[in-house]
């Protein structure tokens, strides 16, 4: 980080102009004067309430669509191709139709949010469910036990790990999704304020709201592979997603 800032810092003096690249000493006097306000953390409450909404339900809906598609072959033969035709597509393309359907607000960011972050929840949980150890399947099937108690007593503990990879990998791309969003289609928000301030040329405030958006995500990520040791300490020792 030092030597980012050492160059970063000579870089700024060498443009000499506050409004294309800022000094790392403004870029903190503006983080500080933002902290000390109630514009950024109203800004920062507004982005997480969208967080927690629209990614708490891109994880419920994937989890359950992932585990209805990883045990039916035929769910997943006819959803499968859904999935990847829609998979490929930037949430940011569907921003315009969006806004003439749901206008500017709430319903928009969490809309794309959802989009973005959903398609990695389904994928991993497919995965995780088809990866189930068939040895553990067929010697659960040998002492009866139900279709139900195999799902929840085998399968999911089994898959866990690979769905909490997809949990984390989620929540990367719904901040990415809702800052995205928020620069368009909303009047609030640390996206809108991104785009605020960058009009007003006060680029040092821009990139202080960068930064606050990438210590919010990293914080987030943290607290999934707290999440991810508490529930699966024997798979803390994998590399898959770390």
């Amino acid at each position: 980080m030092i030597p980012f800032a050492v160059l970063w810092y000579f870089l700024s003096l060498y443009i000499g102009n506050q409004a294309m690249l800022p000094t790392p000493i403004d870029v903190l006097r503006a983080l500080v004067t933002l902290a000390t306000g109630p514009e950024l953390w109203g800004h920062m409450i507004t982005s997480m309430r969208r967080i927690a909404v629209g990614y708490g339900l891109a994880i419920v809906f994937g989890l359950a669509l992932g585990i209805f598609m990883g045990q039916v072959r035929l769910v997943h033969e006819l959803v499968d191709p859904v999935i990847e035709l829609l998979r490929p597509v930037s949430g940011i393309a569907w921003i315009p139709l969006a806004l003439i359907i749901l206008g500017v607000g709430d319903d928009l960011t969490m809309f794309i949010l959802f989009y973005g972050s959903v398609f990695p929840m389904i994928i991993n949980t497919i995965a995780g469910v088809r990866g189930s150890d068939p040895i553990l399947i067929r010697a659960a099937r040998t002492f009866g036990v139900s279709r139900f108690g195999l799902l929840t007593q085998v399968v999911l503990p089994g898959a866990l790990p690979t769905i909490l990879v997809g949990a984390r990998i989620s929540m990367g791309a719904a901040w990415m999704s809702i800052v995205a969003a928020e620069l368009i289609g909303a009047p609030t928000g640390l996206g809108f304020a991104i785009e605020w301030y960058r009009q007003m040329l006060m680029t040092p405030k821009t990139i202080s709201v960068i930064i606050v958006i990438g210590m919010l995500g990293y914080g987030s990520d943290r607290l999934l592979r707290y999440v991810r040791g508490r529930l699966t300490p024997w798979a803390v020792g994998l590399k898959v997603g770390e």
